[in-house]
């Protein structure tokens, strides 16, 4: 059995993944789907042409990758293709986002990530395929979104290390680093805590990022920039020191 695992599935990109897999991929004999909430991961079948396994999972919580680990050595199926969607932000300062916020996002951001993604890894083959979603935040530091933008770059720097390891079984990982995305639940979550940003010029959608995110994992890229700002983004990255992105940043976000 070929299955593709995506996590925070209920709802903006990772629910565009799912819609457009069950479309795209015809090897597929399931999706296991994975949120908190049982009742969106439940409407998911309406619009899914691929039988779907509904695991209301949070991934804080304490056991919950057990259960999927458990869940996978019960079926032994082939994973055919991984997809961390799971995570979410916080904008403002040090003193507007709280303490707990920033472990919960270190937790889901970072930790579970990388705990799904080690327990999928024994079921994957040759061909196999886990995207990875980061962020443009993971190519500078980025005040008022400190701890969302290390986070990612946390799972940035994990993903392209981990690529490198699984070339021999020919498995393929990609940093998808897609820019503002309008349709997704992030950015009303992300300023519950304070207006540190006030417009998101040139955001993408969420069907424009998982296609081209899905169509460079088909083509073996190590990172996926699904748009040009965040392409853009990556360049000067790697051409402009830190304290310059800053400034442009902090210009960018009094818009």
């Amino acid at each position: 059995m070929k299955i593709a695992v995506i996590t925070g599935a209920s709802s903006g990109l990772g629910r565009e993944f799912v819609r457009q897999l069950s479309l795209l991929d015809k090897q597929l004999d399931e999706i296991w789907v994975i949120a908190r909430r049982r009742d969106r991961l439940e409407a998911l079948r309406t619009h899914c042409r691929v039988a779907l396994r509904v695991l209301p999972l949070d991934l804080t919580a304490p056991g919950a990758v057990d259960t999927l680990e458990a869940e996978l050595k019960a079926a032994d199926p082939a994973v055919s293709i991984l997809i961390n969607a799971a995570g979410f932000g916080r904008m403002g300062d040090w003193q507007a986002v709280s303490r707990r916020q920033s472990a919960a996002m270190i937790q889901l951001n970072c930790q579970a990530a990388v705990e799904v993604t080690q327990v999928c890894l024994p079921f994957m083959h040759h061909g196999g395929r886990i995207l990875e979603i980061c962020s443009t935040s993971a190519f500078q530091p980025l005040p008022y979104l400190n701890v969302y933008a290390a986070s990612k770059a946390f799972l940035y720097r994990y993903s392209r290390a981990l690529g490198w390891e699984l070339r021999p079984r020919g498995i393929i990982v990609t940093a998808v680093c897609p820019y503002w995305i309008r349709d997704t639940e992030f950015i009303p979550t992300a300023v519950q805590s304070g207006q540190a940003v006030r417009h998101f010029p040139l955001a993408s959608t969420a069907r424009r990022v998982a296609f081209q995110a899905l169509y460079d994992s088909r083509h073996g890229k190590a990172v996926s920039t699904p748009g040009p700002v965040c392409t853009v983004h990556r360049l000067a990255g790697k051409c402009l020191p830190s304290d310059a992105l800053m400034g442009l940043w902090e210009g960018l976000r009094r818009l």
